[in-house]
């Protein structure tokens, strides 16, 4: 991480807050359009799609019901759910809106994401040993992490990961396996979050695997379950985690210690989240469809500002950016999640060999 003086560190805060003071102060009628224009078009989705499943038996209409309610779920998920859960539609007083009420189409409870996300990522993050994202305890992704046998095939655990996001990497993640495995807490002590766990993933299990589906006997549940664990979800599944790990797991997205991080500033954890995080190009749907966590940078910068605003924020954060010598890492889409796997298979060999130039893929 590039260093820089306390008195830097205190302009770059200064400079950092400015943005953030004059977006909150602007906030108003055309952000509520925003966002309610976004609620009615998942919910226009996910009828269309729900509605087209049980005609499936017809391929280009499975085709279309699948994609459209995944698309469904992907707008709910990341545009909605992330966003509305940091709070950033929390001034418009709408109960639906309301980050600490909001409840999302996903296994992992809405409370569960807010301390493992809101608070334990976003004030932690990139640091090894306290942000439990960088790697979600699955893979290698730093030299900090010691290597041991078993990431060698952390390639595969990363393709699992992907395929079954909603369950381990946010559903399960309060979990924190890698600390059970250590003995450092016991099962007992993760039982009231496995009852809150199991009690979401079993509402969302029976709604997409067997209300649904049930809903068009005799005619065509076969169909309607297939649509939605091999179509639906997995689409949202595997967006979702690329989303995510083109915005952390770049190769130029940087790691830090708890040491160096010690009673850091705000203007340290503002430097922190500008090197540590990464964000790819695209139209504007690309960056609608990814909750424009395309701006990442921008998201960890400023996680309770509409996310919306990302793209006007950020030619004023890659100014600042300039301003103190700080690398703005971003690319194409392809680019940086050619990156992500690079460092997946990079970091899957042991420290003498990790050290090379990564492997071209």
């Amino acid at each position: 991480m590039i260093k820089l003086d306390e008195q830097q560190l205190n302009e770059l805060q200064k400079d950092l807050d400015a943005v953030r003071d004059e977006v909150l102060a602007d906030l108003g009628e055309r952000d509520a359009r925003y966002i309610r224009k976004i609620v009615r078009l998942h919910r226009a989705l996910e009828v269309g799609g729900r509605v087209m499943m049980p005609f499936g038996f017809i391929p280009p209409v499975f085709v279309a019901a699948t994609a459209t309610l995944g698309v469904a779920k992907i707008l709910e998920n990341m545009e909605i759910g992330h966003n509305v859960m940091h709070g950033q539609y929390d001034w418009m007083n709408d109960p639906t809106l309301n980050s600490q009420t909001y409840e999302w189409d996903t296994v992992c409870t809405s409370e569960s994401w807010r301390r493992t996300h809101n608070y334990e990522h976003h004030t932690y993050t990139n640091i090894i040993g306290k942000d439990r994202d960088y790697g979600y305890a699955v893979l290698r992704l730093s030299d900090e992490e010691p290597w041991k046998p078993w990431h060698t095939l952390q390639f595969i655990n990363y393709i699992l990961l992907s395929v079954f996001f909603q369950w381990g990497g946010v559903g399960l993640h309060e979990l924190e396996t890698e600390k059970l495995r250590r003995r450092e807490i016991s099962w007992r002590e993760k039982l009231p979050f496995l009852k809150d766990f199991f009690r979401k993933g079993g509402r969302q299990a029976f709604k997409d695997y067997v209300f649904f589906p049930v809903l068009t006997l005799p005619v065509a549940p076969p169909i309607v379950l297939a649509g939605n664990v091999g179509g639906a979800n997995l689409i949202r599944n595997l967006w979702a985690s690329t989303v995510i790990f083109c915005g952390h797991f770049t190769q130029d997205a940087e790691t830090f210690t708890e040491r160096e991080c010690e009673g850091e500033s705000k203007g340290h954890w503002y430097l922190r989240q500008l090197t540590g995080s990464s964000n790819f190009t695209g139209g504007r749907w690309l960056h609608i469809l990814s909750g424009h966590l395309s701006y990442q940078i921008e998201h960890h910068v400023f996680p309770d500002l509409p996310a919306h605003r990302y793209p006007e924020v950020s030619e004023r954060v890659q100014e600042i950016c300039r301003k103190h010598g700080i690398h703005y890492n971003t690319g194409s889409f392809m680019s940086q999640y050619k990156t992500v796997l690079q460092r997946v298979l990079r970091y899957s060999l042991p420290e003498r060999r990790s050290a090379n130039p990564p492997v071209n893929v």
